[in-house]
């Protein structure tokens, strides 16, 4: 309960500071995710080019950085945005869309964690289990590893890394390297929608830019996403489908509240 009293306080802090986070992200979930910060309470800006990226983030509370249609061009200003963002302790976000699909990917990944100091990975398992060297397969941008031991793997790559690890799935794991947390909340037909686990990580990202501590960030900004989805889902009709669901699920975010998540939210300490 008090974990998820945290969470809830989470919220009311990013409604108060509305806090304007930086996404260099793709051009498929662009548009979503831009829409999740402003209906979670934050500003979202989307700019991208080497030329302003480190004057926007000066202004930022937050950094989010998402590889899931990678170019040269974004690289660079990925690691010069999260460069500055180190500079004025503003925390970086780090969503590693599809590593271990490709080589490209692979060596994207590795630069950006190598050169930037992150805050928090969001990914999904076989995206966290790439990162750490584990040997996994991929499906694209989908996750097929295995999910079992979730706390173990979230547990292990935080003490590595220093960086808190959120791996969404089934059952979406947090963890700090001592702290871990488990959410049960969402539908399977959040993963019918493209671009979910891009707007978690956004949603991330504007906790972060709120909450220094971003365990509880992180935690704060899964649960929502999950909690929304399984809100959403239970308002469709029967006539009503995924079209209609991505439609009720910012409808769900835009609606949250403390009591809603006291009432709602499954967290529970591993």
């Amino acid at each position: 309960m008090e974990i998820t009293r945290l969470c809830a306080n989470a919220l009311s802090e990013l409604q108060n500071k509305k806090p304007l986070v930086h996404n260099i992200t793709n051009y498929v979930t662009v548009h979503d995710c831009a829409n999740i910060i402003l209906a979670i309470g934050g500003s979202p800006v989307m700019a991208d080019d080497l030329h302003e990226v480190e004057d926007m983030v000066s202004i930022s509370s937050a950094l989010v950085i998402n590889m899931g249609t990678l170019n040269t061009r974004t690289v660079e200003s990925m690691i010069a945005a999260g460069k500055r963002a180190n500079e004025l302790g503003i925390p970086v976000i780090f969503d590693p869309v599809g590593v271990g699909a490709t080589p490209y990917r692979n060596a994207t990944a590795k630069k950006i964690m190598d050169e930037v100091k992150l805050a928090v990975v969001r990914g999904n398992m076989s995206e966290i289990k790439s990162l750490s060297g584990m040997a996994v397969q991929s499906k694209g941008v989908d996750s097929v590893a295995d999910e079992t031991d979730g706390a173990t793997v979230a547990r292990a790559f935080a003490r590595n890394t220093g960086i808190v690890a959120a791996i969404t799935g089934k059952t979406d794991v947090i963890s700090d390297g001592g702290r871990v947390c488990l959410i049960n909340n969402g539908h399977s037909l959040l993963s019918g929608v493209t671009g979910t686990g891009c707007m978690a990580s956004a949603l991330v990202g504007t906790f972060c830019g709120a909450v220094p501590d971003y365990l509880i960030a992180a935690t704060a900004g899964v649960m929502c996403m999950g909690l929304s989805g399984e809100l959403a889902e239970k308002t469709l009709s029967e006539t009503e489908g995924i079209g209609t669901f991505r439609v009720k699920l910012f409808d769900q975010i835009s609606r949250l509240n403390e009591e809603t998540i006291m009432k709602e939210g499954k967290i529970t300490l591993a």
